[in-house]
């Protein structure tokens, strides 16, 4: 990482931007091309590693391409906040962030895996636990992107 200064170290505290964060991109390779999804995700901790859920429909291209080659990176931020300042006739202006990259592999869950991950989903979003349309669940596809490692980064103005 070339701005070591803004790096977080500790595993936990990069666990802890993830959570804060809303939207996961996903990039997949598409016959050397980078392919983007912005998801929806639940996060899980599993034997000291990080598991990240996602939902969609039963088919797409999405899924040609995890059968293809089931490696992906991800990024996610969060907490932005453009800051100014003015130094005489000049001004200067960064943003504050705090974000996650990090790559890993995607695995399909089975339908007796899908609830647990489905409602993991959910309680990433709402506080308290919210039941979901069974004949909705039965059209989702449900996968998890095991993630084999990861990195944070933040930058707060001082």
């Amino acid at each position: 990482m070339r701005r070591s200064d803004r790096e977080i170290k500790d595993f936990d505290s990069i666990v802890a931007v993830m959570k804060k964060c809303d939207v996961c991109h996903v990039a997949l390779n598409n016959d050397g091309y980078p392919y983007i999804l912005p998801l929806n995700f639940g996060l899980a901790m599993a034997d000291g590693r990080i598991e990240l859920y996602f939902h969609g429909a039963m088919e797409g291209l999405k899924y040609e391409l995890i059968e293809r080659d089931n490696r992906v990176g991800f990024e996610m931020d969060c907490a932005h906040r453009l800051v100014t300042e003015q130094k005489g006739e000049s001004c200067s202006c960064t943003m504050e962030y705090e974000s996650a990259i990090g790559r890993g592999h995607i695995e399909m869950l089975s339908d007796e895996e899908k609830q647990d991950a489905l409602q993991n989903l959910m309680k990433h979003y709402h506080e308290s636990f919210l039941p979901f349309n069974e004949a909705v669940a039965a059209k989702t596809k449900v996968f998890k992107l095991v993630v084999e490692s990861v990195t944070g980064k933040a930058r707060k103005k001082k």
